[in-house]
Formats: structure tokens, sequence, C-alpha cells
């Protein structure tokens, strides 16, 4: 009776051998089904495409994947890329005759110089697609005059511009302005623009109706270079109640510009260069950032006492002395402030705690010519007291009379109310001028500064040691002469001025592209 376990062991040993050698036996006698059913196993999760590019057809196999997901993976090809992928493969094809973004510009179609070709290569696209499904087009058509290349263009928005569209930019560039393209606006009637979110527009004449329905997709309008009047631009923005962005630029036609109140969304505003314009009239009540650029001098801006910009840049736009005199009440709750700034003769000090809420100040003074009193600065200082961070970039040509280390003398001093909140302050194209060397120990003086960076070059973009090329910005043998002199001022009356609680930053001209003359008196 001991032995029957052992015994029952064997046996089941014994018969799993046996079932084995009987598999193996059954495989070597079909080996033509296993092999067809693995052929099955694999082409489940493979297909066949086929390349018709040639006459020869041939066959290869790809990941097995929804034919809707092939068409998005075709979508997000570039566009030359995606026409030589529907020329190698008839998977392709069909997405490509339903692309929903189409971009022509002489980069996607590969054609620079011959206009005909251009747009007959654009035409032979339009002509094979169907037109469905279009939700983005984008056309940069060059030398638009001819009534033959007009015909063309009308053609394409007619095929496209559909109750699907989202995203339309047109940007032409005709020789004379009597040229500009009218673009017709009835394409956009009858619920066609309804979808629009995206309406980008340059030199065209642009002449919309109340007949044209609501744009109740639109959120960005960019429209430049583009002949529109001041109440043709209220009829359409009466009908775009959720517009969050509005950009203007060199629209002559407009005198007038009135946002309603039903703009509940529009939060960004530029207007840029439109020479015309005398009154700027907001009741949007949620715009915080709006860029003002162009020589307005006379433009009269009514955004009532409650408005909530909080962003402001300015081109050209005032003097600086004028802009702190007047904005604070057009403005009360801007926090930051960046200004192009052309320094004028008679200019007064400022009143201290003007703009009670500005944190960031940059200014760019854009004259070259004339010399300025940097020191007087302090005043705008004092007419923020919260700011924490100030921007000077400075691109006046001083004499060498003006130079501290030409004519050295003692540096003066001003009063000035205690700045506790200022940290990092930032002067490009940084000189020996005296006063910009005691605006800068004034700073150090009377702020809590934490980064001072005194940049001598004017170069945004600086080579890499390991990359070739060279600086975005090149000096000239006058540059780096006062490149030269500003380091030597920064060592002789800053250094030993900053405190340990102050880091110090000095950029100096890229030693890989400059060779800095030392500077001898």
């Amino acid at each position: 009776m001991g032995h029957l376990p052992l015994m029952r062991l064997m046996a089941m040993k014994r018969e799993r051998r046996r079932l084995r050698r009987k598999r193996r036996r059954q495989h070597a006698l079909a080996p033509d089904e296993s092999i067809a059913s693995m052929k099955k196993r694999k082409s489940s999760s493979y297909q066949q495409v086929e390349n018709t590019h040639s006459d020869k057809r041939l066959r290869y196999s790809v990941p097995y994947l929804p034919e809707g997901i092939w068409q998005h993976i075709h979508s997000l090809m570039p566009m030359g890329d995606a026409g030589r992928a529907a020329c190698l493969s008839s998977a392709f094809l069909y997405s490509w005759r339903n692309r929903p973004k189409l971009t022509f510009s002489t980069e996607t179609i590969g054609i620079v110089e011959r206009r005909p070709d251009f747009i007959r290569k654009i035409d032979r696209i339009m002509k094979k697609h169907s037109g469905i499904g279009v939700e983005a087009l984008t056309i940069e058509f060059m030398d638009l005059y001819t009534t033959k290349a007009r015909s063309y263009l009308e053609r394409w928005l007619q095929i496209v511009v559909t109750p699907r569209i989202e995203e339309l930019s047109l940007m032409v560039s005709p020789l004379k302005r009597k040229s500009y393209y009218d673009f017709p606006c009835s394409l956009l009637s009858n619920g066609n623009g309804s979808s629009i979110r995206l309406l980008d527009l340059h030199c065209c004449t642009f002449h919309p109706t109340p007949e044209l329905g609501c744009f109740q997709s639109l959120t960005r309008l960019h429209l430049e270079r583009v002949i529109i009047t001041g109440d043709e631009l209220g009829c359409l923005l009466s009908s775009s109640s959720v517009l969050e962005r509005l950009e203007l630029r060199a629209c002559y036609h407009i005198e007038h510009l009135k946002l309603p109140s039903t703009l509940q969304q529009l939060s960004y505003m530029e207007v840029c260069d439109c020479c015309r314009l005398r009154r700027i009239e907001n009741e949007a009540p949620n715009l915080y950032s709006l860029h003002l650029s162009g020589w307005y001098f006379s433009t009269q801006l009514c955004f009532g006492e409650s408005s909530l910009v909080k962003n402001l840049r300015t081109g050209h736009f005032f003097s600086l002395y004028r802009a702190f005199a007047e904005l604070p009440s057009i403005f009360p709750n801007l926090e930051t402030f960046a200004i192009r700034w052309l320094p004028r003769m008679g200019d007064a000090p400022m009143v201290p705690n003007t703009f009670c809420h500005l944190k960031y100040l940059s200014i760019l003074q854009t004259t070259r010519s004339a010399s300025f009193d940097y020191l007087s600065l302090v005043s705008f200082l004092d007419a923020c007291p919260s700011l924490d961070t100030f921007i000077l970039n400075s691109h006046a040509r001083h004499s060498e009379d003006d130079s501290i280390i030409v004519n050295p003398s003692d540096l003066r001093q001003l009063p000035g109310q205690y700045h506790g909140n200022l940290r990092d302050v930032k002067i490009t194209r940084f000189c020996s001028a005296k006063s910009l060397v005691e605006l800068t120990c004034h700073i150090l003086k009377n702020t809590s500064v934490e980064r001072l960076t005194l940049d001598t070059t004017e170069c945004t973009l600086r080579c890499s040691p390991g990359e070739t090329g060279r600086c975005s910005y090149i000096m000239d043998k006058n540059d780096l002469l006062i490149a030269s002199r500003a380091l030597l001022a920064i060592r002789t009356y800053i250094e030993g001025r900053v405190p340990s609680t102050v880091k110090l930053n000095v950029v100096e001209p890229c030693g890989r592209c400059y060779v800095i003359p030392p500077f001898r008196i």
C-alpha cells in the first residue's frame, strides 16, 4: 500500500509524455494548415495598402486602424506632405479630397516666381476637393490685381465658405490700393458666417451690412489694411457677442470706433496705425488688455470711470509726461504699462502716487539724436508706489560731453521716496551718460531692488558656442566704443555701490562675435 502513490505519479508522467508526442505528430502531419492559421491571426492586426503611384502595383502592410483615425492623421500633416501621401496611397486619397484645413501659400504650394502656375495649382486642388467639411482656409495671394485672378479667388471661396467653416484667413498683397480685393460679404449670409471663429482679412474692401446676420461664433477678428468704415465695423461688432480679440491695423477709413456693451467677452483690443481715428469709445465691460500704436496725439479715449483695463501698451501715442498726467483718470486700474517714448522739451515732473496700482513699467526711448536727463525719471518712480518691475530701453545717441568717463564730475542726488516694492530693474543699451549713471545709483540707494541688469547691447538673441552664426544685433565700431565706455562707467561708479542683497548682471557684447576695444581717456 505504501508504494501506491509512487506508482500513480509514474503513470501520470507517462501519460503526459504520450500526449506531447501525439500533439507533435498532429502538427507534423498538417503544416500548411498551421501556417495558414498563423497568417490569418497576423493579418487581423494589419491591413493591405496599395501603392498606385506607378504602373507596378505594390502592396505593403501597415498597422490596422479605423478609417477615421487615418483621416485624422492625414489632416495633421503639412499641406505638401499630405498631397504627396495622397499621390502615393489610395488610402489617403479620400481624406485628401475631404481635408478640413487648407493652407495655400508659396511655402505650401512650392511655387515662388510664376503667379499663373501658383493659381493653376491651387485651382487644380480645389476642383478635386469635395468642399465638404472644410473647417479652415488660409490663402496668401501675392499680386492680386487682375480680373482673372480675382475670379479664381471668388470661385475658391464659394467652394469652402459653408456653414461648417470656422477659420477664414485671406492675405493678399495688391500693387496699388485701387486693386484691393472686394470681399464678397454675400458669401457670409444665409448662415455661412454663423460658425466662423476666426476672420482674418488683409488688403481687402470689407463692407458688412445688417443683412449678414449674426456672427454668433466669432471669437477673433483681425483686419489689416482693410477698407471699412467705423459704422460698418460697428455693425459687425454688434452681431459678434462672443468676440474675445479685436485687432485693427492700418485701417485708414475708421474715424470713430465704438465697442458696444454686448461684447461681454472682449478682453483684448489692438489698434495700430489707424491714422484717421479720432475717438475710441468703449462700453465693453471686460476689456483688460489694450494696445495702441501710432501718432494719435489728438485721439479721444472714452472708457468710463469703471474701466477694467489693466494692461496697456502704447507706441508714439502720448509723450511720457502726458501719459502719466492723463491716463490715470482713463485707466484707474492699470497694472502693466509699456510705452514707446519720444522725449520732448518742457516736460514737467510728475505728481507722486499717480498710478497707485501700477506694478510693471517698460519705457522704450525712440529718439537717437537728442540727449536726455535720465535722473528726471525719478519722478515717475515716485508716481508708481506699487511698482515691482522697471525696464528702460535707452536709444539716445549722447555726445561725448555727456559721458562721465570723458568729463568726470560729482554725481547728483535727488530726494525721493523709498520704493519698498521695486524688485527687478533692467536698463538696455546702458551707456556712460552721467544722468543714466546717476539714475542707476539713485535706484540702488532708494529702492529694495533685488536684481539689477545693465545691458550694454541691444541683442535679444545671442549666438551659442555650439552653433554657427552671429548674434541677432550687429554692432558697429561706434556701438562697441559706447559699450566699452559703459563697462568702464559701471566698474568705476556703480559696482562699488551695489549692496550685498542685490544681484548685479552686466551684459557685455558677445565675445565670439566682437572684440571690445579698451577705452582710454
